[in-house]
């Protein structure tokens, strides 16, 4: 028998929509962990619904982007399963944000900060119950204690000091002018090697040491420093950089004061700040990081290094990650680089079956104009240059692993961040795409005038 929340066809189907389909069947219960259309945050998927509920490394057949119908039965029901305690985690969460803000507490993310929390607290304890009010505030303090100090809050309290600033300032102006400016760039071969190699079979590459060993990375870096090297990618209508700067030449960083998630410019223009800001509002695990002042200090030397990152085995993934992102191709265009590799044809064909990716490419052909006014649109465009959404999302990445000095070893460990950060970039313009459509119905059935009576 197939689930109830579940369509009974023989098709392998994504798991990403048996998981919101199954959710959605869970009624209101986990709203506060829900976005406005009731499909699952994204952060709830990352956090609570995969690595708890779901466990791929227990349940690998369930690892898998494409489920049969035997296993989209059985993840249907996992999560079907769980929707009490899923319901007792949205409502800890709730007092949670409430308990947060009566502490006045306001640094990290709270679903970042709370969510596996409150999946552990709902199941030792059920919903809350009289002494939740206690227990909440006992864990924002265990919270606040494991992260050190290492908070936004305290980073600007470090930065507010003039004489530090000045001092820091006068660091960042000696690094940025000890620079070594070299024309020319890294060859982007022995890249498409290596993901020719780790695309196809998930194998391991020895051109990845052999890029290491050679600093491909800073290679490509210094040439970014001198000027824009030309068709560094085999493609001149992509900017060197990739979207990594708004300017020709990477600017010198600045110290800086304030961040917002809304307005961070491009990875190589921000500012002391926003690179760390990024770091202490993303970290789970505060504990693990170097103190503000350490935190600091070697933000300063990293923003003037090559790239802005110390390790060579990230530069290095940068090449690789801008080597698949030029190659991108959403739309189907025929647009990718000439020697496609297997990792190309990998996250090309998972992007290309998407639904909103389909309706996006038919934007592109229609001679309509956009309903709605350019949302769509936009989306749609995004699309068109898609290697400037991935590179961002795969520098920030890389540089959050460079603050933990987490290098990467190999091949394969290089390319389960480059896939992971595809992943990632697919399912945000999922979202945002679902998001516009549901804009434009509620738009559109609001705006629909009632019908009026024709008169003879």
């Amino acid at each position: 028998m197939p689930s109830p929340s579940q369509p009974s066809t023989g098709e392998r189907r994504p798991r990403a929509m048996v998981i919101d389909r199954a959710w959605r069947g869970l009624g209101p219960g986990p709203q506060a962990l829900s976005g406005p259309g009731g499909a699952p945050l994204t952060r709830t998927v990352k956090l609570i619904v995969l690595p708890l509920i779901v466990r791929p490394a227990l349940r690998p057949e369930l690892a898998a982007d494409f489920l049969d119908a035997r296993e989209v039965e059985q993840l249907d029901a996992l999560i079907r399963e769980s929707g009490a305690v899923l319901e007792a985690t949205a409502r800890w969460f709730t007092l949670l944000k409430k308990t947060r803000r009566a502490l006045g507490i306001v640094a990290g993310n709270p679903q970042d900060l709370y969510f596996q929390r409150c999946f552990e607290l709902a199941t030792e304890h059920g919903a809350p119950g009289p002494d939740a009010d206690a227990v909440a505030r006992a864990v924002l303090e265990d919270v606040v204690d494991s992260s050190g100090g290492r908070t936004v809050e305290a980073l600007k309290e470090h930065l507010a000091d003039s004489a530090r600033r000045a001092r820091l300032d006068v660091e960042l102006e000696a690094a940025w002018d000890g620079r070594e400016a070299v024309p020319g760039a890294a060859d982007t071969g022995l890249a498409a090697e290596v993901l020719e190699a780790c695309g196809a079979a998930g194998a391991d590459s020895p051109a990845f040491a052999a890029m290491v060993r050679a600093g491909h990375g800073s290679l490509l870096g210094r040439a970014l420093w001198a000027a824009h090297p030309a068709d560094v990618w085999d493609r001149s209508d992509v900017p060197p950089h990739l979207g990594l700067t708004a300017h020709r030449v990477p600017p010198r960083p600045e110290v800086g004061r304030s961040a917002s998630t809304a307005t961070l410019p491009a990875p190589f223009d921000r500012t002391l700040f926003e690179r760390l800001f990024t770091v202490l509002q993303a970290s789970t695990h505060r504990e693990q990081l170097p103190t503000v002042p350490e935190l600091v200090r070697r933000e300063a030397g990293r923003s003037c290094a090559p790239l802005g990152l110390c390790d060579e085995s990230l530069r290095v993934t940068v090449v690789l990650g801008g080597r698949l992102a030029v190659g991108l191709d959403p739309l189907g265009a025929g647009t990718s680089v000439a020697g496609s590799t297997a990792a190309h044809r990998i996250v090309n064909s998972r992007w290309q079956r998407e639904a909103s990716v389909l309706r996006a490419r038919r934007m592109t052909v229609s001679p309509r104009p956009d309903p709605d006014g350019g949302v769509l649109g936009a989306l749609a465009q995004d699309l068109r240059t898609p290697w400037t959404a991935y590179m961002r999302r795969l520098w920030v990445r890389l540089h959050g692993r460079d603050v933990r000095d987490a290098a990467l070893p190999d091949a394969a460990a290089a390319w389960g961040v480059l896939d992971g950060v595809a992943r990632s970039v697919m399912m945000d313009h999922r979202a945002r795409v679902r998001t516009a459509l549901r804009t434009l119905s509620a738009t559109t059935a609001t705006a629909a005038p009632a019908a009026e009576p024709r008169s003879a």
